[in-house]
């Protein structure tokens, strides 16, 4: 017994292509994935902002450290802190007037910037009780003064 194939005529089908069914996504199904990216968007992207801004803050206390290391080892030379006057470019180039200078106490010849782009702010006498000298930076509102995430950071 041979069994017999029957074949029917397919209009929609090419010579030597088997038949296939396409079949796409419905406005529907693109419009719930698209939801559900904007809420996980919404909810991951406010908390990856205050990381961002935490880790400014976080260099900027680590910078301002760093340099006021520095600073004591220019102290350790010279005898006193750089005057305000001065400031921190007697970490770079030699103040005039001062005779025990081991520097420059900084690589380059440019003065490290905040995290926000801006100078450091050095005043020498400080203007704090309990501090020789004033390290600060303005924070990423750049203005003197503010609350919060808006304060200026101090050396410690």
């Amino acid at each position: 017994m041979y069994a017999s194939k029957t074949i029917l005529f397919d209009p929609t089908r090419q010579a030597g292509h088997p038949r296939r069914r396409e079949r796409g996504f419905t406005l529907l199904e693109l419009l719930v994935v698209l939801a559900i990216l904007g809420l996980l968007i919404g909810l991951v992207a406010p908390a990856a902002l205050r990381q961002l801004g935490s880790a400014k803050e976080k260099i900027a206390h680590q910078s301002i450290e760093r340099l006021a290391g520095v600073l004591d080892i220019y102290k350790l030379d010279v005898g006193t802190y750089p005057s305000t006057d001065q400031g921190l470019q007697a970490l770079i180039t030699r103040p005039s007037g001062v005779t025990r200078w081991n520097g420059p106490y900084l690589k380059g010849e440019k003065l490290p910037e905040d995290p926000w782009g801006r100078p450091y702010v050095y005043r020498s006498p400080s203007q704090r009780p309990g501090h020789e000298y004033d390290l600060l930076s303005l924070g990423p509102t750049g203005q003197p003064g503010g609350s919060g995430d808006a304060a200026a950071i101090f050396n410690e």
